[in-house]
């Protein structure tokens, strides 16, 4: 599958009903003005359903979180991320809930995935949000964890794309996970391929790397880099 730019560049992402939500006209309306502020644009198809993994790449910089948490805001999202358990303990429980953290036990039977399937079993609707690079410097491979997710959830991957040069969000059309790892993960490289660009490209991923043409430096930070987020 070829994912074309004119397929997607441009498109406005809209929202609809069967998506969790969370904030206020006030609060989407705040980030898109520093969005634009900042000259960032949000395009491509977001598909309604209430249960999806949502991945984003390329992770090279903490920029990339500021970027994705006003890109959530703008677009009135509710999305869940696995926080260590110990963290709800006391008043941090309601509030961590409220932001769409999801509690994990690592030490329990099945670990992350058994307890992530779980809680898309348990919801009606369910975004959670992965960066499946798992670090922004130079990891040689993506961990496969977002798609046993996804595949034992029976919850489409949404991937979501970061480009530094034209400076834009980019949703893509949803994947839905095979029996084929390297087939469904062909797919997903292909997109961002065509949409992503990272801040710091000494920092990229492998699978980034080959998918841009760029070369890989393993856990390596450029000198131009190390001063910067």
């Amino acid at each position: 599958m070829t994912y074309l730019a004119d397929h997607i560049a441009g498109v406005p992402v809209t929202i609809g009903g069967s998506v969790a939500r969370r904030g206020n006209a006030f609060s989407m309306w705040a980030a898109r003005v520093a969005l634009k502020l900042m000259n960032w644009r949000l395009q491509g198809g977001f598909p309604d359903m209430p249960k999806m993994v949502l991945i984003g790449a390329p992770h090279t910089s903490n920029m990339d979180g500021v970027v994705a948490i006003l890109t959530l805001t703008a677009l009135g999202l509710r999305s869940g991320t696995m926080i260590k358990h110990t963290a709800f303990k006391g008043v941090m429980g309601p509030l961590l809930r409220w932001f769409g953290a999801i509690p994990i036990d690592r030490g329990r039977a099945g670990g992350v995935v058994a307890q992530s399937v779980s809680a898309f079993d348990k919801a009606d609707r369910l975004l959670l949000l992965i960066a499946p690079e798992g670090t922004r410097t130079g990891a040689p491979d993506w961990k496969r964890g977002y798609w046993i997710i996804a595949r034992g959830a029976g919850a489409p991957i949404l991937p979501a794309a970061i480009d530094y040069v034209k400076r834009t969000v980019t949703f893509g059309p949803p994947v839905t996970a095979s029996d084929d790892y390297d087939a469904d993960f062909r797919k997903i490289l292909d997109f961002y391929k065509t949409y992503g660009n990272p801040r710091h490209p000494g920092r990229a991923s492998g699978p980034i790397c080959a998918a841009l043409g760029l070369p890989f430096r393993p856990g390596a930070r450029s000198d131009s880099d190390s001063a910067a987020d």
